[in-house]
């Protein structure tokens, strides 16, 4: 189905670990959003250079497993021919361990779990800019791995965390790596709570604690959030969108 709009292509890999409450805010801005599912789309013919943003969600396998999953194989060609375009592309989690391996990183057990709720230690690079993560000071975020990525060659670190030192990186404005689920809706965390069962019963972590915490640090966290995401996305997409409202008025 073609449309005027720019596109937002979003790689899914478990269905409850979507855009959540970054879909909304893409959708208000005037983009469209479609989810492509790397485990059983055909990844191969997708142009990676034509969506205005191309998003690699998370998921529970690992980054570096395509013995198991040889769909990982597919999705890291895709994202190689996105990273290599310059284009906007923005990963959490197991989307952000693939785009380290592509630039170069190890990513590896970490020999623990992270999960739950907790505040970021943010980096300080004395930029005159402050971070895109700056709305995040002292706000409790949810994480949910037990890999992680090492910083990439040329990447600037955004934030640790006691549990895992590279949370967060940039390359350059238009690639953001984001090991932690900012995206997550904490209206849905009992997706999460059923999906992840087995995982959370490995870890030892009660799922009443994570429900309570939600609920407690949900709504500071969407607000959070919401600014972040805009910050980004204003640092790249207004250019994006003229460029596509003027392909819309030229003459064909």
């Amino acid at each position: 189905m073609k449309t005027d709009r720019p596109i937002v292509l979003a790689l899914r890999h478990v269905h409850f670990e979507d855009l959540g409450t970054l879909e909304p805010l893409l959708r208000g801005r005037g983009y469209e959003v479609r989810y492509v599912d790397p485990a059983l789309d055909d990844l191969e013919d997708i142009d990676a250079t034509a969506p205005a943003l191309v998003v690699a969600l998370g998921g529970p396998v690992s980054a570096v497993d395509e013995n198991s999953f040889p769909f990982l194989a597919s999705e890291l060609r895709l994202l190689k021919r996105r990273l290599a375009s310059g284009k906007p592309l923005l990963g959490i989690c197991l989307g952000a361990q693939l785009i380290a391996r592509l630039a170069g990183a190890r990513v590896q057990p970490m020999g623990h779990h992270e999960i739950g709720f907790s505040p970021l230690v943010l980096a300080s690079h004395g930029a005159p800019e402050p971070s895109v993560l700056a709305p995040l000071a002292g706000v409790p975020v949810l994480h949910w791995h037990g890999d992680h990525f090492e910083l990439p060659r040329h990447a600037q670190l955004l934030a640790s965390t006691a549990l895992c030192t590279e949370q967060a990186f940039t390359l350059g404005t238009a690639v953001l790596g984001l090991q932690f689920h900012l995206e997550a809706d904490p209206r849905r965390i009992e997706q999460w709570l059923v999906g992840h069962s087995c995982e959370l019963r490995q870890a030892g972590v009660a799922p009443h604690s994570i429900r309570a915490d939600a609920q407690k640090f949900g709504g500071a966290l969407e607000q959070a959030a919401q600014q972040v995401f805009t910050r980004w996305l204003e640092s790249w997409d207004v250019k994006v969108v003229k460029t596509a409202r003027r392909a819309r008025l030229s003459p064909s």
